[in-house]
């Protein structure tokens, strides 16, 4: 051991509540990590001594335990505060991060982009979930003839840990992507970064912690190898993993995988392409517009994006345009250099290794037969920290290259990846053609359609999707607009099917469910309510108002309950209202609306849906408003909506109304003194035949608000 490497630190891993770092007496082998740029050693990785299955076992318990103490909102909202927390702190995150290789842009991309997904996160799982720990999927399937039996689905979180390993070239957003949806669920988390670029992810894990914000338990950071990690794990874990196919395959295969049922999604190598519309000619804003994607996707991260754009699709005697075009970018827009120098806007590949490993699959794409039509695989001159320009021996820069095929079909463009700033030009026939060379990728995470066609991107969109996660579709309308060929956002699925790896990460809520357990319950509607927090047909109801509806004596009108009062299954029953002939006529002529069902009588008769002139849906919905409605100022503020609006039976003149209006679900939120109710509205007919159902949903306050005198004791009559 040299005298460099004695004094150059052991990378920590956080687990078990605390940083470890191995002991240097038992370090039999520690990885070098190099500033990309310099080859300045920067740390030593090694795991040798760390108790995996310990810190499995933690999460499991002291994780599940503090993540379980608070809600789908609460946690939600930790995640605000934490992307509040390091949004304050990014600057420092960048200056590590320039020693990944990543430029300016980069660092948008990554830091900034991986806080973006905690505030998306947080903003979607309080709008979006219930303030609980059940998720109800789908609706109630009643599975006895007088209700007292039904079924439906929930979401609970799986009682594990979420191991989530890591690829280099994100070493931030790969991480909070993976982390944001499993803390929203209530899973702990136990990260595994790729060890190049694995001090960046230490980096932020530590400020994570040092913020106090999240419950203990809720990550941990695995530096370095953890090659038995799927020995200790079981049914009760996840494994979301990025990187290779091979070794997605490798772990795959895991007995605990295989046969004890260790949940497992993986996003692995992708040919990504992009399909230039025969639409789109030289001097067609979408062909502008397709050469600024390209090179995008070719320098920015270095092209180190599983969603790089590998193979360009361009209409047949386009692909010197192209190459021509987009050289023209690189020159004019790209300087390639040390990320801290002035200027520069392409650094260096993560690591030597990396360098290798790229320009080893563009030789081997030459020896296959594309040709270099763009650039060179000789070492750059590059732009260094202190300003000058020269080859830099040990850092890992190389140019953007392009490589043209006179055969389109050769095997290797479709099934060698050169993970880096390197793109081939191929071209087709026609749509079909296009089409099927984009599905010799065998799955892909996304592809480009750049066309203002409408027709060529139907044909184009659908033919290519089964075989792709996205699609992005690009034209003249959304040039400056788009986030990009290769940016998964939070709100869309981002996986892909075949090589891609076969599964799925963001897609909003979606992903939070990924870490949750669909289970099917069935039981009485009361043993429903009780399970999900959410009032079912069937269940209790603590009736206020008419007797003869079911109201109990000495029951209060539930909108005169705040919050900390009102109970699922309080509800109002209201008496029936006459609905005449001239109350259709004067809505119709005040509204407007005058629809022959509701003005003309023979037409009206002869529809098959009406037996004669029918009240219009909206008045019985306003009617029903009035039927329910407390007026006096108190807890609710206000009605923001109707939800699951259906007209059931028409109501012809002389026919009456009523409703009935139950407590269905509160949800108090946790930064505001109030919350939403949604409450379950059926209006009935005289013969108690049902006319609509819908929810009605409220804000109202958590307490009794101080300005309004508390005359709690008014109800409809």
């Amino acid at each position: 051991m040299t005298v460099t490497e004695t004094e150059t630190p052991l990378l920590p891993s956080y687990v078990q509540g605390e940083w470890w770092t191995p002991n240097e007496a038992d370090v039999q082998r520690a990885a070098e990590v190099r500033d990309a740029s310099t080859g300045e050693l920067l740390t030593r990785v090694s795991t040798e001594g760390l108790d995996l299955a310990g810190a499995i076992e933690y999460g499991r318990t002291v994780g599940q335990r503090n993540l379980g103490e608070l809600t789908l909102h609460e946690r939600a909202l930790k995640l605000k505060e934490l992307a509040i927390y390091l949004n304050e702190r990014k600057k420092d995150l960048y200056e590590v991060s320039f020693k990944t290789g990543a430029t300016k842009v980069d660092n948008m991309i990554d830091v900034d982009g991986g806080i973006g997904v905690l505030f998306t996160f947080s903003s979607k799982g309080r709008r979006e979930l219930p303030n609980s720990n059940v998720i109800i999927d789908g609706n109630m399937e009643p599975l006895s003839k007088d209700g007292s039996f039904a079924g439906e689905h929930i979401y609970t979180r799986i009682p594990g840990v979420v191991a989530q390993i890591n690829a280099f070239n994100f070493p931030i957003w790969g991480m909070l992507e993976k982390f944001a949806p499993a803390f929203v669920a209530g899973v702990p988390t136990l990260v595994k970064p790729a060890t190049p670029t694995g001090y960046l992810t230490e980096a932020v894990v530590r400020m994570m912690v040092e913020s106090g914000i999240l419950p203990e338990g809720s990550i941990q950071l695995i530096s370095g190898s953890a090659r038995d990690l799927l020995d200790h794990m079981d049914y009760r874990d996840m494994v979301a993993f990025t990187g290779s196919a091979s070794t997605a395959n490798a772990l795959k295969a895991h007995k605990n995988v295989v046969e004890g049922g260790v949940r497992f999604t993986a996003e692995t190598d992708s040919l990504n392409a992009a399909i230039l519309g025969p639409d789109a000619t030289e001097d067609s804003e979408e062909f502008k517009a397709f050469i600024r994607v390209l090179v995008t996707e070719m320098t920015a991260k270095v092209g180190q994006k599983c969603t790089a754009i590998r193979r360009v699709l361009v209409p047949k005697g386009m692909e010197d345009a192209v190459v021509k075009a987009a050289g023209a970018r690189i020159e004019d827009k790209i300087v390639l250099g040390d990320p801290r120098a002035e200027g520069v806007t392409m650094g260096a590949l993560a690591s030597t290794d990396q360098l290798k490993d790229v320009k080893g699959a563009v030789e081997k794409l030459i020896a296959a037969g594309g040709e270099l039509a763009y650039g060179s695989l000789e070492a750059p001159a590059a732009l260094t920290a202190a300003g000058t320009k020269e080859v830099v021996a040990d850092g890992a820069f190389m140019s953007p290259v392009i490589l043209k095929w006179a055969d389109a079909d050769a095997d290797a463009v479709h099934s060698t990846e050169a993970f880096g700033p390197a793109t081939s030009v191929l071209t087709y026939e026609d749509l079909d053609d296009a089409v099927r060379l984009a599905a010799r990728g065998e799955g892909s995470l996304v592809a480009t359609v750049c066309s203002n066609d409408p027709q060529t991107v139907q044909q184009l969109t659908v033919g290519i999707a089964g075989h792709h996660g996205r699609v992005h579709v690009l034209n003249r309308e959304n040039q400056f607009t788009t986030t990009g060929h290769g940016s998964p956002v939070p709100h869309l699925v981002h996986g892909g099917p075949g090589r891609a790896g076969g599964g799925e990460e963001l897609g909003g809520i979606r992903s939070v469910k990924h870490h949750m357990q669909r289970t099917a319950i069935q039981g009485s509607p009361n043993m429903l309510t009780a399970i999900t927090g959410v009032w079912h047909t069937g269940a209790d109801q603590q009736i206020a108002g008419c007797e003869k509806y079911g109201a109990q004596p000495g029951n209060i009108h539930p909108f005169r309950k705040p919050l900390d009062e009102l109970k699922i299954g309080d509800a109002l029953a209201s008496d029936l209202r006459l609905v005449t002939i001239e109350d259709i006529t004067d809505f119709a002529n005040e509204t407007g609306d005058t629809f022959y069902a509701h003005t003309d009588e023979e037409a009206a008769k002869a529809n098959p849906f009406f037996p004669a002139r029918v009240a219009h849906g909206y008045l019985l919905v306003s009617w029903g408003a009035g039927l329910f409605v407390s007026p006096a100022p108190g807890p609710v503020l206000a009605n923001y909506g109707l939800e699951n609006l259906r007209f059931i039976t028409p109501v012809p003149a002389g026919d009456s109304i009523r409703i009935t209006l139950t407590a269905k679900q509160i949800t108090p939120r946790v930064t505001d003194e109030y919350g939403e109710v949604r409450w379950d509205a059926v209006i009935h007919n005289q013969r108690d035949e049902i006319v609509a159902t819908y929810d009605v949903l409220t804000l109202v306050t958590k307490e009794w608000p101080e300005m309004y005198p508390k005359d709690k004791e008014a109800i409809t009559k």
